[in-house]
């Protein structure tokens, strides 16, 4: 099951409990765009399909977490869905779910999408975002 605003605050607790310095508001996910949402629920979705383990995902979240550090992020929580993401494509590859030249397509895509939309609309891939 994916996190919503059903899932029982004990089971999100106990899956948020493996993860250092994830933004919450008395155990509530806290999010500051819906694309960390979205990359929060992915993850979730994966790793409740068996695709990896809690601690395969927190040693690469920690690991990625560090990376950033290193390369001078002052690890003040704005950036920690960056980590996220970061962690997630990471993981997708290692799994072999995706490589990396399928991610920078997509991720070309989007931020063409990105940019044609005005601000406050969604952004909708079509297929002309993957031709270009």
């Amino acid at each position: 099951m994916i996190y919503s605003s059903e899932t029982p605050k004990e089971n999100l607790t106990s899956i948020l409990s493996g993860i250092s310095n994830f933004p919450n508001d008395d155990g509530e996910p806290v999010f500051r765009a819906p694309w960390e949402a979205q990359a929060f629920a992915l993850t979730l979705h994966l790793f409740n399909k068996g695709l990896f383990t809690w601690p395969e995902w927190a040693e690469i979240l920690t690991d990625e977490i560090k990376l950033a550090q290193g390369k001078g992020d002052p690890d003040l929580g704005q950036t920690y869905y960056n980590h996220w993401l970061n962690a997630l494509e990471r993981i997708v590859e290692t799994k072999k779910l995706t490589n990396s030249m399928t991610l920078a397509k997509y991720q070309k895509a989007w931020r063409q999408a990105a940019e044609r939309t005005p601000h406050g609309l969604p952004i909708e891939l079509t297929q002309h975002d993957f031709e270009t």
